[in-house]
């Protein structure tokens, strides 16, 4: 059993959502789940966990939302050596650089030396539809099965 944590940012409810529907996917894995809001979190907690999965939404044309930024930056003084992550996050795809949270903080976790053990998950709102639910289902039991300890 890993300890997991689903660390998140969401304004409008979209990525807490995905954030949920990862947790419920990865529950029959029996790892230990903490769902927890980047803004309340110390970026040293992240150090407690084998499995770190971070979802953002995208602010603007691309820009990370201004209550994930300390995090962002804090994470630099961190050696993630060792520990398995992905992200995930929701956008709009009128914008140009559609889910770029998600580049931002997979390239930020690889600079602490995390190993990103699957692509990012980007969806586009909210997973209203059935293949946008199916693909955050198996974005999460992928992951489950990826970091069996």
């Amino acid at each position: 059993m890993a300890k997991v944590v689903i660390a998140y940012a969401s304004m409008s409810g979209n990525t807490e959502e995905i954030a949920d529907l990862l947790k419920v996917s990865i529950e029959p894995f029996e790892h230990e789940i903490d769902v927890l809001e980047i803004e309340h979190m110390d970026v040293n907690d992240v150090l407690n966990y084998d499995g770190i999965l971070i979802g953002s939404y995208t602010w603007g044309d691309g820009d990370l939302p201004y209550e994930t930024e300390d995090f962002y930056e804090e994470l630099l003084t961190l050696d993630l050596t060792g520990k398995k992550a992905a992200v995930f996050g929701s956008g709009d795809t009128v914008y140009p650089k559609f889910c770029e949270a998600v580049v931002l903080f997979e390239n930020r976790l690889k600079e602490c030396n995390a190993e990103i053990i699957q692509e990012g998950l980007k969806v586009e709102f909210t997973p209203d539809s059935q293949e946008e639910i199916d693909r955050c289902v198996d974005f999460a039991v992928n992951f489950a099965s990826l970091i069996e300890v």
